[in-house]
């Protein structure tokens, strides 16, 4: 069966979809010995397909992975500065790589894969899936400030889509709140905040659809059947 070349790699466990774009039109990819650097090739499994000097064929198996992201630890493959990745958490044999970002002093749920499928159906922006925070911030929310924060905020150039905010408690000059949104702009809920003076001290992803956090930190387990066909069930990029 002919795919897409850029999917065909995503179910090699290179990288996401989106990425393995990024690698295409940066010429590291060939196809039977011809430098690819458009979109649009298709594939099959006959077919020798080279990305920076080696050969890649799929994955025999596919791994569905939550972890409860520390802060500290960087969401990426590698980094070139040398700090803790997630992957340097997770013990597996399978080369996966995350869905979604984490900021580096966030922490929280956090799902990786090395199936290219899924991580489309749960980052393409029409699939509008709800991602919940917990997070400590300065001073509290008022009510008029609860409404101009649900309806959208401009965050620097870009207006957010309408959430929801719920006060849990409440400190001395401190309070919690749980925030709902279902975009990833980076640092999204941090610039949010920020708008009303009430900067971030803490910030931790709970959710994920229907996915919730449930290890403790540094943690991760594999996801269950149901786990993985809803996120199956959200939709796919090519449809």
């Amino acid at each position: 069966m002919m795919e897409r070349l850029q999917k065909y790699m995503a179910r090699c466990g290179v990288a996401s979809r989106r990425k393995c774009e990024e690698y295409i039109q940066n010429g590291l990819v060939t196809v039977n010995g011809i430098t690819i650097t458009e979109l649009g090739t298709k594939v099959d499994e006959n077919d020798e397909v080279i990305y920076n000097g080696r050969k890649i064929v799929p994955c025999e198996e596919k791994v569905y992975i939550a972890i409860n992201k520390p802060t500290g630890v960087i969401t990426s493959v590698t980094d070139d500065r040398g700090r803790k990745t997630v992957i340097d958490i997770i013990d597996v044999k399978e080369r996966i790589f995350p869905i979604g970002r984490l900021d580096y002093d966030t922490s929280g749920l956090l799902l990786l894969t090395n199936d290219g499928d899924v991580y489309n159906n749960i980052i393409h922006p029409r699939v509008e899936i709800n991602k919940v925070y917990e997070a400590v911030v300065k001073g509290c929310f008022t009510p008029d400030e609860i409404d101009l924060f649900e309806n959208g905020v401009d965050i620097g150039g870009y207006i957010t889509a309408k959430s929801k905010i719920e006060v849990i408690e409440t400190f001395k000059n401190k309070s919690k709140v749980r925030i709902i949104i279902h975009e990833g702009k980076n640092r999204q809920v941090r610039k949010m905040c920020k708008v009303f003076n009430h900067d971030v001290i803490s910030l931790k992803r709970v959710s994920i659809g229907k996915i919730k956090l449930d290890t403790k930190v540094g943690e991760w387990r594999y996801l269950t059947d149901k786990e993985v066909k809803y996120l199956y069930e959200l939709g796919d990029e090519d449809v």
